[in-house]
């Protein structure tokens, strides 16, 4: 059950073996939802229980799951942070499995699926990952497939003039092979699944990417190396970070990200071990146990909760752990890119895509043979979108019920909520202040803090309307209600008022008319209650100010919200890798008129 020896420091020291982190990890979450509970009945029940109150009760029990997870992932990562001199190889342990230098001794294929997508960015990322394996020396034991579902043909012959100019730059060290799919079946998992059927049986491994993503040489070669010595290793998923962007909404957000992501990931890997993530890109593949163990049922029914699965990551992760094999994630920052979608309403639309795919989980909670934990994730990962209709709920039946409660209680329950909502990003944040070397990678203490406050005030913001339009899409789903596989907007120009009002009037007229029932029923609770409705009536100035150019110029400017990648690019070789695309700092390879490929 325990070790002697403490792996990330070389110190003697005692380790609990996986089964007793997952006992554990078990135990404090139940003890702090039930104490959550008790704390939560106390405040609603002074004179005891009534249906409305009950109603609230069990809309809060919903939102326990994820809240509390959330807030021990963050402690715990924390604690590695903190305590721990190598926190990253105390959870995942394959990082220490190789020296750097091993000779490559297998074949990869590096798979980058797309849809319609702006060939500018394609042609700019792969043409820097390409140079760099091939000043690596290594570029013989990779392949290149474009594997495309573009059903626009202007598009799609932009793409076949991509795939032959990078023929003419890297064929002679590295193959290049475009493929395009016609009809699309299956989503990212279909296109896929084709290249599985065509050429699996060629290659030991896969890099998979999308058309935004970004890996340096160094990354994707430590990963082939670490799957080289790895036998039972199947999924090896890199922790994906946001490159610099011009666009205020995606650097700000970003910026939370990066403080969250890290404690959060740690805490989370030391419990799920090898019944890791699988989060669709930025990671490698075994292809053998991928191909025989991750073809994706088509689900009863028909969409949106029926047919083909669109969030297939996370049911691939499951289906690999069912096989026998082990998926991990590797929790360093650095070496992994992808970018953030530029204004509120792509958030939105790529945020009710996960949801739609997510629900579909309810059919596959009861697959033959899952590990205990594979369900518990599949679970989880409904959770996360009941979570927010939950506190709509919530605060729906208080504002009906009007009935007795201690509001001293209310209080503290509000705040114990958000602080532990928010507890992943001030538990990396206060890792960052106490370490020099990270302090100066985000640019100074005061910068760092003036970031987390600007991101605090945004994320408060953002919040109730990402609650919304989630909610309003649950809702929607058993009448047929879906979001499909689109392209993404990937760069920003503004977004106009008109395009904003319509996709947000909903949510200000939801604000206005909490904030006047509060008003009217209980004003002394507006001040509680105004972190739900502010962010909701400024929605639309919010959604057009962010996407505003000068905005996102100014703030850039300013260095608000920067991330390391910004402050100190990684490979001076390649600027225009780390500087947002939409600035122009890439020269373009292939042109495509038009920019509305979605």
């Amino acid at each position: 059950m325990f070790s002697t020896l403490d792996p990330s420091s070389g110190r003697a020291g005692f380790t609990l073996s996986l089964r007793a982190r997952r006992i554990s990890f078990l135990l404090l979450v139940t003890a702090t939802s039930l104490a959550l509970l008790v704390l939560m009945t106390l405040t609603l029940f002074p004179e005891g229980p009534d249906a409305w109150g009950v109603l609230m009760l069990v809309c809060f029990v919903l939102t326990l799951p994820w809240t509390t997870i959330g807030f021990w992932h963050a402690v715990i990562g924390l604690g590695l942070m903190a305590f721990t001199r190598h926190p990253e190889s105390r959870v995942s342990p394959h990082i220490d499995s190789i020296r750097g230098d091993e000779p490559i001794t297998t074949s990869t294929a590096i798979a980058i699926c797309i849809r319609n997508e702006e060939p500018d960015r394609i042609a700019r990322n792969l043409g820097w990952m390409l140079e760099g394996l091939v000043e690596s020396g290594h570029a013989g034991a990779f392949h290149l497939y474009i594997l495309s579902d573009t059903f626009r043909e202007e598009v799609a012959q932009a793409e076949e003039a991509l795939a032959e100019s990078l023929r003419s730059r890297f064929g002679h060290v590295i193959a290049v092979t475009y493929r395009r799919r016609e009809g699309g079946k299956g989503f990212k998992a279909g296109n896929l699944r084709d290249f599985c059927e065509r050429w699996s049986a060629d290659h030991d491994h896969v890099i998979v990417l999308d058309a935004d993503s970004a890996m340096t040489p160094a990354a994707m070669l430590r990963l082939v190396r670490i799957m080289q010595v790895s036998p039972r290793l199947a999924i090896l998923q890199t922790l994906v970070t946001g490159l610099p962007s011009s666009s205020a909404f995606a650097r700000i957000f970003q910026f939370g990200m990066r403080l969250g992501m890290r404690s959060y990931t740690l805490g989370a890997a030391s419990w799920q071990g090898d019944c890791g993530p699988y989060w669709g890109h930025n990671a490698i593949i075994r292809l053998e146990p991928f191909a025989r163990a991750c073809d994706l049922p088509v689900l009863p029914g028909r969409p949106p909760l029926g047919g083909h699965v669109l969030s297939h990551d996370q049911v691939e992760a499951v289906l690999m752990r069912r096989a026998g094999f082990e998926v991990r994630v590797m929790p360093i920052e650095g070496g992994s890119y992808e970018e953030n979608p530029p204004t509120l309403l792509e958030f939105i639309r790529r945020d009710l895509r996960w949801c739609q795919g997510n629900m579909q989980y309810f059919k596959l909670l009861s697959l033959p043979g899952l590990l205990p934990v594979s369900r518990i994730q599949l679970y989880l990962a409904i959770a996360m979108y009941l979570s927010a209709p939950a506190w709509l709920g919530f605060m729906l039946f208080g504002l009906i019920r009007q009935g007795p409660f201690r509001p001293e209680l209310g209080v503290w329950m509000l705040t114990i909520s958000l602080l532990m909502s928010f507890a992943p990003k001030f538990a990396t944040l206060f890792a960052v202040l106490l370490d020099r070397g990270l302090r100066r990678s985000f640019g100074g203490g005061l910068r760092i803090l003036a970031g987390a406050l600007v991101e605090l005030i945004f994320s408060l913001l953002l919040v109730p309307i990402a609650a919304v339009s989630v909610t309003v899409f649950v809702l929607g789903l058993p009448f047929g209600r879906q979001v499909g596989w689109t392209t993404q907007l990937r760069d920003s120009d503004g977004l106009p008022w008109r395009i904003a009002i319509k996709g947000l009037w909903l949510h200000t007229l939801i604000g206005a008319g909490f904030a006047a029932w509060l008003w009217a029923v209980a004003p002394g609770a507006l001040l509680i209650g105004a972190p739900f409705y502010v962010g909701l009536m400024a929605s639309i100035p919010l959604a057009v100010l962010t996407a505003h150019p000068a905005i996102g110029r100014a703030i850039g400017r300013l260095g608000v919200c920067s991330v390391p990648e910004e402050i100190d690019p990684p490979d001076r070789l390649a600027p225009g890798l780390f500087t947002p695309f939409s600035q122009g700092s890439a020269a373009p390879v292939v042109a495509v008129r038009g920019r509305e490929l979605a």
